[in-house]
């Protein structure tokens, strides 16, 4: 279940496009209406590469374009690296855009709603906090 978060929200692509397949009751739906959500760019990017009609894309766009964007400076970048080198350290084996999702929801210092279970691993390692999707 959903829990309320003050500041914000960041929300990986698995748990948009679990959104976008079935809306009703969803978590993210419930972050939407209730809070701040905040958008990753590489998340944009994903999501709108995904194939879909053009009806499918306009209510993509039309969900997505009030979002806030994760400030993605240098600065930020070299986190992200600096992050994904940690982990790579610790044995941890992870993409740049969910090490760039991480990053952004340390940086905001706001909760990751996701289910994606990499992240749980990424947290043991770091000060991220998850927000679970079931």
């Amino acid at each position: 279940m959903w829990m309320s978060y003050v500041d914000g929200l960041v929300i990986d692509t698995s748990s948009w496009i679990g959104h976008l397949r079935s809306p009703a009751g969803s978590p993210v739906a419930e972050a939407l209406g209730s809070r701040r959500v905040y958008l990753p760019p590489v998340v944009l990017a994903e999501l709108a590469s995904g194939r879909m009609s053009s009806r499918e894309r306009a209510r993509l766009v039309t969900i997505l374009e009030p979002l806030a964007l994760c400030r993605t400076d240098r600065a930020h970048w070299v986190r992200v690296g600096e992050l994904r080198a940690m982990l790579a350290g610790v044995g941890l084996s992870t993409s740049l855009p969910d090490v760039h999702v991480a990053q952004c929801a340390l940086d905001l210092g706001v909760p990751l709603l996701t289910g994606d279970a990499v992240f749980g691993l990424v947290a043991r390692h770091t000060r991220l906090r998850l927000a679970s999707t079931a």
